[in-house]
């Protein structure tokens, strides 16, 4: 408090609080310091540094994941010693010390209880696995899998905190994805039905969790839904390719389930966000509809052992999957720009260069001789890298500040978060 009153005090002098602002400070610090765990929350940049922050929040993700890998390392070193009573001890034990723990801790250090818990939480989907291999459970891996969501859900309910509601947010799309390649296993278009749950679910996290100040949850998100919507495009492009004259085309049934999954699903929980909610949604099943569909066709004889043939019809994407590809790039960057939000929009001109780089290989480098089309590259490396950086600047700075910074320029002022 006495360097927060020199700080008032300078601030005042220079003109840059008025005095009832000061005022309101000084009272909201006060009640902070009275209560326990307040102060905190309300003024973080004042009782902890950032750097020291992400410091500490770095050092208890790493040490949940060490943790974490060295009980599985000591489980499986110790597995075949035991036996079933042994090992469905073990297990039970695995689960509840760190449960146990993380509520013993969570009074004094939250963030040690959070990372505890989520190490419980990890702990408990191997749990799972190995109570159904200790009693020989019938197998159906995607049922595995589902309980380890509503664990997570179950978390995230009592728990309230980030890494729960991390792990259920990643989960649950999990389970659909498992439970559904389960079913289609084997039918034609099982990779594209795959490729767009991929897709569509990273777009529908990119954009709901843009503004989240769970910052952790939005971190982890954010990277995660880049990955998943890499693989869902080249999922996509894989077609409709066919290996053997047996294969059958997806059910009916399961069709409609996927589209449920897939299209409804996200669709309804962008709703919470109103109509801006659902249209970046709205564009990317336009895009995963579209995007299947734009292949050409070749076919090989594929030689067998035992002497036979058979024909292997495979697909490869055409000049309308690249322009595809390329126009939702610059629609994510438009979105970016709507939502104020850097990330997406330096998003979506990395996935306009990506593109790019994309059709050059594919449809003009391969075209070239070699030194003529490494020449091509350097020049699209430094003039295309170039105007894109000149053109993510000049987007960057015609945009206002972002929502969170908004938040803490109207808290500074005097204004409620």
């Amino acid at each position: 408090m006495p360097d927060l009153e020199s700080q008032l005090k300078r601030w005042q002098s220079a003109g840059v609080l008025d005095a009832e602002t000061a005022s309101r400070i000084r009272a909201l610090e006060s009640e902070g310091a009275t209560e326990p765990g307040t102060h905190a929350a309300v003024a973080p940049s004042i009782a902890t540094p950032a750097g020291l922050k992400w410091l500490v929040v770095t050092g208890l993700i790493l040490g949940a994941i060490l943790l974490a890998c060295g009980v599985v390392l000591f489980v499986s070193a110790h597995w075949d010693q035991l036996g079933p009573g042994g090992r469905f001890f073990l297990v039970l034990s695995m689960v509840a010390v760190f449960h146990i723990a993380g509520g013993l801790t969570r009074s004094n250090f939250e963030g040690l209880s959070s990372a505890l818990h989520a190490v419980g939480t990890i702990s408990t989907g191997a749990a799972i696995a190995l109570v159904g291999q200790i009693f020989n459970i019938q197998e159906h891996w995607p049922t595995a899998v589902l309980l380890w969501a509503l664990a997570a859900c179950a978390g995230w309910f009592l728990l309230r905190d980030q890494a729960q509601q991390t792990l259920a947010l990643l989960l649950v799309p999990a389970w659909i994805f498992s439970e559904l390649s389960f079913r289609m296993a084997g039918h034609i278009g099982s990779e594209v039905y795959m490729g767009r749950l991929w897709f569509l679910w990273a777009i529908l996290y990119l954009t709901f969790f843009a503004h989240s100040r769970r910052r952790v949850v939005q971190g982890i998100l954010f990277a995660a839904s880049v990955i998943a919507a890499v693989y869902g495009v080249v999922f996509m492009l894989v077609g409709w390719a066919t290996w053997s004259p047996e294969q059958s085309f997806i059910p009916f049934g399961t069709c409609v389930w996927a589209w449920v999954a897939f299209a409804a699903a996200p669709l309804a929980v962008a709703a919470f966000h109103g109509h801006k909610g659902l249209v970046p949604i709205a564009a990317a099943i336009a895009f995963a509809i579209a995007l299947p569909w734009c292949y050409s066709t070749w076919t090989e004889t594929v030689h067998e052992i035992n002497g036979g043939t058979h024909l292997w019809t495979g697909t490869r994407p055409n000049l309308a999957a690249h322009a595809l590809v390329a126009a939702f790039a610059i629609f994510l960057c438009w979105w970016g720009v709507r939502m104020v939000s850097r990330a997406l929009v330096n998003l979506g001109i990395l996935g306009f260069a990506a593109a790019v780089l994309w059709f050059y290989f594919s449809d003009i480098y391969s075209e070239l001789d070699r030194s003529l089309g490494l020449i091509g590259l350097g020049i699209l490396f430094l003039a295309g890298g170039w105007a894109l950086e000149k053109m993510r600047r000049r987007i960057l700075k015609r945009m206002g500040p972002s929502a969170p910074e908004r938040a803490i320029t109207a808290d500074a002022n005097g204004g409620a978060l």
